[in-house]
């Protein structure tokens, strides 16, 4: 058994994409419309781990969540990237590239090494090794 695909609600789904392919490598699958739902979707593939779907529908709402704080459901999801020096190069290129660091790279208690950053709505995205 292991997790197929998750899924983010967004409000700007080409953003989003690009996102993900840009700084992550993601490859996407040709864009899903159901029109009589005013559903869109795409799907990004990484050389590992489960996919994560991208969707987009206008009558969803926006979170009541506030992303700086925690609260029960989902809350993150991690990105190996192979090496202590590549979460920091990383986690630098965010920064650099006008995105949050809400977390600095550090050593966790349970012995993680990572970083956490916002992706362009907020989505929390653990960068570690």
């Amino acid at each position: 058994m292991y997790i197929e695909h998750l899924a983010i609600w967004v409000k700007n789904l080409e953003l989003m994409k690009d996102f993900y392919c840009r700084y992550f490598n993601a490859t996407s699958n040709n864009k899903y419309i159901n029109e009589k739902k005013q559903f869109q979707s795409y799907f990004l593939s990484f050389d590992g781990g489960p996919r994560l779907e991208l969707m987009q529908m206008p009558t969803v709402p926006d979170s009541k969540d506030n992303v700086y704080d925690q609260f029960t459901g989902f809350i993150h999801f991690a990105v190996s990237l192979g090496s202590k020096e590549k979460v920091d190069e990383m986690t630098e290129r965010f920064r650099a590239d006008g995105f949050e660091v809400i977390d600095e790279p550090r050593t966790t208690g349970d012995g993680y090494y990572e970083s956490v950053i916002l992706d362009p709505e907020k989505n929390r995205i653990e960068l570690t090794v």
